[in-house]
């Protein structure tokens, strides 16, 4: 039977201790599959394994069609921005407690694998949003994220305050330690812990929330699918982070644009995955009698 992939790339969480052993484990089991095998490059530099081809980013987006990432969230999060705009599809394996988008166990590698290998499984495209820092009408800075863009108060200031936009519209002037914007996929991340719902991944649209709000009354918004702009008009010290890359020393008058970005990340479970069990498991919801 003509296997649906062709050649896989292994991403790893090279700092991990011991996680050398097991991407050669990976590595090995999907080579047995008859499937060609490529490790990241930082991935392959890092652990030391040479008995892979050891690949750019772009080298892994022009030659691979699947990407197995292993790791935590964060790695998938530092890997999928990269991949989506080459539209490989990725899929998680986590090493250790249970993440919202690495969900497939390390114990339980091969029997998730083996079918999504051949073409059996479950798809979950993501949204990512993008975005850039304007000062005096020139972009200074730009990024992308699949979970947040959180723009925060100095380190030792007290609040900021920002002028908040969505689609054009003028919203609210918030003073509080931030504001998140936050994708469906981050809906589970810094978002709820701030206070913030769930959204699931299906909805097109943003979650804008305050972080520690001086107005009791300013609340978690869900907006469309529009550019949302955040103006700094007070505070010093605040900075803005699209995931993990960040700008510090906003000054005031610089503008955050956030939008939805052209690019989405597609997540491949195995069969009979759902999004709500990944709730229920995460965050211990009570499952009832079934």
């Amino acid at each position: 039977m003509q296997k649906r992939f062709q050649h896989v790339a292994i991403v790893g969480k090279h700092q991990a201790q011991g996680i050398r052993p097991i991407l050669e484990e990976i590595a090995g089991f999907v080579l047995d599959q008859g499937l060609d095998v490529s490790l990241e490059r930082e991935t392959a530099l890092n652990t030391g394994i040479t008995s892979f081809d050891a690949l750019s980013i772009e080298e892994l987006g022009a030659n691979c069609d699947l990407a197995v990432v292993v790791g935590g969230d964060g790695t998938m999060l530092g890997f999928a921005r990269e991949i989506a705009r080459f539209g490989m599809p990725v899929v998680g394996i986590n090493q250790g407690r249970l993440g919202f988008i690495t969900d497939i166990s390390i114990e339980q590698f091969r029997e998730a694998l083996c079918p999504i290998l051949t073409g059996d499984f479950e798809s979950d495209s993501r949204a990512m949003l993008e975005g850039a820092v304007w000062r005096d009408g020139e972009s200074i800075f730009s990024g992308v994220a699949l979970n947040d863009v959180v723009v925060s108060r100095g380190a030792t200031s007290g609040m900021v305050e920002l002028r908040v936009s969505a689609g054009g519209d003028f919203v609210a002037n918030l003073r509080a330690d931030g504001v998140i914007v936050s994708s469906p996929t981050g809906s589970t991340a810094y978002s709820l812990s701030a206070g913030g719902p769930i959204l699931h991944p299906s909805i097109a649209g943003w979650l804008l929330v305050p972080i520690a709000s001086h107005a009791l009354s300013n609340r978690p918004i869900v907006l469309p699918d529009v550019e949302v702009s955040l103006e700094i008009v007070a505070g010093r010290d605040a900075s803005v982070n699209f995931d993990m890359q960040s700008l510090a020393s906003l000054l005031h008058g610089d503008r955050i644009t956030v939008r939805r970005s052209a690019h989405s990340v597609t997540f491949l479970h195995p069969r009979g995955w759902s999004y709500y069990g990944t709730l229920r498991r995460k965050l211990h919801w009570y499952e009832g009698g079934h």
